[in-house]
């Protein structure tokens, strides 16, 4: 008796468990792409300012996501800024490689052209909650 409501127990709190894992690691993915995207929109504005030197005939991104966390150098100032501490890791993935786009690349392009980093996404090919894929966030 004991043994059989330790199992339905245990087979309605797994299911659960497994949907609030998966909605958190879902939640940490969207908080990593907005805090890359918003290191990428920094570095653009101060880019577009004239603050921080861009090659003529390029857009003013950053040409890697390394970039955004090892710093550049700021027109005036002695320091390097930095626009984000370290490259978070892929929550879906496990991994902190992101998949990249650059401004140039088609805007459903599967492969980065390399010239620049104008978006992140996640190179996980999982279905989240919602139906979407992450990939497409």
């Amino acid at each position: 008796m004991v043994t059989a409501l330790v199992a339905i127990l245990a087979a309605v709190a797994l299911p659960t468990a497994r949907f609030t894992m998966k909605r958190e690691r879902e939640s940490e993915l969207r908080l990593d792409l907005r805090l890359m995207r918003n290191a990428i929109d920094s570095y653009k504005q101060l880019a577009d300012q004239g603050m921080i030197q861009v090659e003529v005939g390029t857009e003013g991104y950053p040409k890697t996501l390394d970039e955004l966390a090892q710093g550049v150098s700021i027109v005036g100032q002695l320091t390097k800024r930095k626009f984000l501490r370290r490259i978070p890791v892929d929550p879906m993935t496990g991994k902190a490689e992101w998949g990249l786009r650059s401004y140039q690349d088609e805007m459903n392009a599967d492969s980065w052209g390399g010239q620049d980093v104008y978006d992140v996404y996640s190179r996980s090919q999982g279905t989240a909650l919602d139906g979407t894929k992450y990939k497409d966030w």
